[in-house]
């Protein structure tokens, strides 16, 4: 992964107090990460860092849509994404980001990456499960979705299949009397 300088933030000439940065994510920003999961995004990411004598803490919020395929019925559409994350960053001996909420950077370090943090947001943002809005209220008509309408089990076929279940074999039924005979 390379480092650029538009997510580098040299915090050490900034004043006592809260400041504003504004980022504009597309798909170019995730090649680095090499995240493929939708074609195309348009995400604005607002990051207020607030420096205080001893600590910074970074407030991320990101909101936009990116343009993904159904899961159901592979239509493209835009699905609308949004999150925010918080971050303390303090100084220390030695450099650790174990911890997702709090980064400790050594004390001659002038300058953090936020790189790393904008994208761990959006991906995480991101559903696992991508539905089409048309199918929730009806309003999408396609092939695919004729087809699973089509192949759909009815619930009257599936309580006949149920009781079908539920009557098993005598022999195994003298083989449970002896488990329970203890």
């Amino acid at each position: 992964m390379k480092v650029t300088n538009e997510f580098l933030i040299p915090f050490v000439g900034l004043k006592l107090g809260k400041h504003q940065f504004e980022y504009q994510i597309n798909k170019e920003f995730f090649e680095d990460y090499q995240y493929d999961e939708f074609e195309s995004c348009d995400i604005k990411v607002n990051l207020v860092l607030e420096k205080k004598s001893t600590m910074l803490e970074l407030h991320f919020k990101h909101k936009g849509t990116i343009h993904v395929p159904c899961d159901l019925t592979s239509e493209m559409f835009d699905l609308p994404v949004k999150g925010k994350i918080k971050l303390i960053v303090q100084f220390g001996e030695v450099f650790n980001d174990d911890n997702e909420e709090l980064l400790i950077l050594t004390f001659g370090e002038h300058q953090v990456d936020v790189k790393q943090y904008i994208y761990e947001m959006i991906a995480l943002s991101i559903p696992l499960k991508k539905i089409h809005p048309g199918i929730k209220d009806g309003t999408l008509k396609s092939e695919a979705l004729d087809k699973l309408n089509e192949l759909k089990v009815n619930a009257k076929e599936h309580k006949t299949d149920v009781k079908e279940e539920e009557t098993t074999d005598p022999r195994w039924d003298q083989l449970k009397k002896l488990l329970t005979d203890k």
